[in-house]
């Protein structure tokens, strides 16, 4: 490899870890500019290995190394190497002992990765890749272990000092005090967390459906607390809805949220100790607008909802991503429209979508929701890993419905609590929770990139009352037609009769038992070809379509409706995002022909068929 040329990381070259740290003891001594940490790790050789014993090469930057030792005994300088980037040790025990101390300084800490000082608050941010900042580790999402975290301050500085998990012992020693952290559930190291400061504090308890008294604590700099009303409710309302909606009980005896102006990022969903920026928690009805109450009940929604689908499963690589955002965007989502009004958080919910995602999936940055390789993880914190990857859940969704895909969910936690997995994973468990459903086709969705496009159109027999719908599924543009494969997606249609007014109820003519079923109670029909048609039966009169209804696909609709059949759907549609997509349509069209006649100088009329909707 030249100088200077970045390193390319491939999908393909993934490979098991040679050892596993699977528990780990931290001890902070904080200070701005001298922390110091030490690290105690339980260390296992892969057992399949057998008798050898490779390079243990631990990952860490910038850090001020002060000592090594295995199993208690100090290791010399020359039996190990240190680089910009890496520690390699030799082990010689198939399971040992080794601690590792090293200085940071958090106060010169300016890229706010791993632990850093800003604005009088240590603070952390571990995701993708900054715990390797704080303490040399394997810095990668597969190694899952159990945390202990002490952590020792200044008790008038920094009153506040929390970490992941549950509190099980503090005391005092002079001007300094110390805490004592535990969380006993296996995470990734992206997920741990370490706040300490003087901050105010919100509290409140939450009753799982078991019975369980769960203390909840906000953080927030000083003089904000009477503005976290509404993340508090959020909270509850989250806790309660994944309960109802997943079975999904919270699982430590307290969960903690800070939010802070110095957080760096929005927001980020640690075990147990959720940090935002404070945009993103804080609102009282003075200020905030709709919108922000809105925002802050999803944001709180999603970093709560992470605990199982990130936190407790997790990614096995970075490529997998979308594993953990796109299912809890989905998840997000769906809480919202819950709570709220749903076919409001749906039209909101496809216009960020078609503003951000589509453009991006369109231009140079078009890339798939797993991407087989990367230069920079961070470049990959995208609109299409997770509001497209939420898209590819909510059609998996509606292709199971809600039964269905809340039986998939209750296998991918048997299957894989605790495990750091893949997306294939995911899809195999939603699979055999549903009689073995073929995904096969359905997961090009996550290898290619860009948006297709359907074009439709239809023909009615009224002498043999069938009708017929061809459907031609084209290549993203940002695609070379002989390198695509065409995708698998439920169309979701109404067939609105012109005469009758509203949906008919009629039959598709397939051999294949599954179609006809989604079709006869979901209402969708299954796109898996470049050509497709479909033929209805017992179609008592010509209609007018109603597509792709609730969005149900993020796809391109070309299919050329005139605008009588737009102001009929607008009048008759019973699809409330379909009506407003329809309004949306036709609203262009007027502004289009208006805008053509002032340019032609002649009057400015709305015709009469604009109007016949009404």
């Amino acid at each position: 490899m030249k100088i200077g040329t970045p390193e390319v990381k491939k999908l393909v070259d993934y490979k098991e870890l040679d050892y596993k740290i699977e528990q780990v003891d931290l001890d902070f001594e904080l200070d701005p500019e001298k922390t110091k940490v030490t690290s105690i790790c339980r260390v296992k050789k892969n057992p399949s290995l057998g008798g050898e014993f490779p390079a243990f090469v631990l990952n860490g930057e910038k850090l001020e190394l002060l000592e090594v030792s295995i199993d208690e005994d100090i290791l010399s300088e020359e039996s190990y190497q240190v680089s910009d980037e890496t520690l390699t040790l030799r082990p010689t025990k198939d399971e040992f002992t080794l601690k590792i101390i090293t200085q940071i300084n958090p106060k010169a800490n300016t890229e706010l990765e791993g632990l850093y000082l800003s604005s009088g608050i240590f603070c952390t941010q571990n995701e993708a890749e900054g715990f390797r900042k704080i303490t040399y580790f394997l810095d990668r999402p597969d190694n899952m272990a159990t945390y202990r975290c002490k952590i020792s301050a200044n008790k008038s500085d920094y009153p506040v000092l929390l970490a992941n998990g549950n509190k099980v012992d503090q005391g005092e020693n002079g001007e300094n005090h110390w805490v004592l952290w535990e969380d006993p559930f296996p995470k990734p190291c992206y997920l741990f967390a370490l706040v300490a400061g003087d901050l105010g504090m919100v509290e409140d308890t939450y009753e799982t459906v078991s019975g369980r008294k769960v203390r909840l604590e906000i953080f927030v700099d000083k003089g904000n607390e009477h503005k976290c009303t509404h993340a508090m409710e959020s909270l509850k309302n989250s806790m309660k809805w994944d309960e109802q909606t997943y079975g999904l009980e919270y699982d430590l005896d307290i969960y903690m949220i800070v939010a802070v102006d110095s957080f760096n990022m929005g927001a980020m969903e640690n075990k147990g100790l959720n940090i935002f920026n404070s945009a993103y928690v804080l609102a009282d009805q003075k200020t905030a607008t709709d919108q922000n109450f809105l925002g802050v009940e999803s944001v709180i929604g999603h970093e709560y909802f992470h605990n199982w689908t990130g936190n407790r499963i997790t990614c096995r690589d970075w490529f997998q991503l979308t594993l953990k955002e796109g299912l809890t965007v989905f998840r997000d989502q769906e809480f919202s429209a819950d709570l709220n009004t749903r076919t409001v958080k749906r039209i909101e919910d496809v216009a960020g979508l078609r503003g951000h995602q589509f453009i991006e999936d369109a231009g140079p940055s078009s890339h798939p929701i797993k991407p087989a390789e990367y230069i920079e993880i961070n470049n990959f914190y995208t609109s299409t890993i997770y509001e497209k990857g939420a898209e590819v859940i909510r059609m998996m969704h509606t292709m199971l419905g809600a039964n269905g895909f809340r039986k998939g969910m209750d296998k991918y936690f048997e299957l894989f609590d605790g495990q750091a997995v893949t997306t294939e994973d995911f899809v195999h468990a939603l699979s055999v929770a549903n009689n073995d459903y073929d995904f096969e086709q359905f997961k090009r969705w996550y290898g290619q990139k860009g948006t297709p496009s359907l074009t439709i159109k239809h023909s009615y027999n009224a002498a043999d009352s069938e009708l017929k719908i061809l459907v031609e599924q084209k290549c993203p543009k940002t695609l070379k037609v002989d390198a695509w494969m065409p995708y698998h997606l439920p169309l979701k249609l109404g067939l609105i009769g012109k005469e009758n007014k509203g949906d008919l109820v009629c039959d598709l003519k397939t051999t294949n038992e599954l179609e006809r079923k989604d079709w006869a109670e979901k209402g969708f029909v299954h796109i898996k070809e470049k050509n497709q048609e479909f033929i209805f039966s017992n179609v008592k009169e010509d209609v007018v379509l109603s597509i792709n209804r609730d969005f149900s696909a993020p796809v391109i609709i070309e299919a050329g409706q005139s605008v009588e059949d737009l102001t009929f759907l607008l009048a008759y549609d019973r699809n409330s995002f379909n009506r407003y997509e329809t309004a949306q349509n036709l609203a262009i069209d007027v502004l289009l022909k208006l805008i053509s006649a002032d340019e032609k100088g002649e009057d400015l009329i709305v015709p009469v068929t604009y109007l016949s909707a009404f």
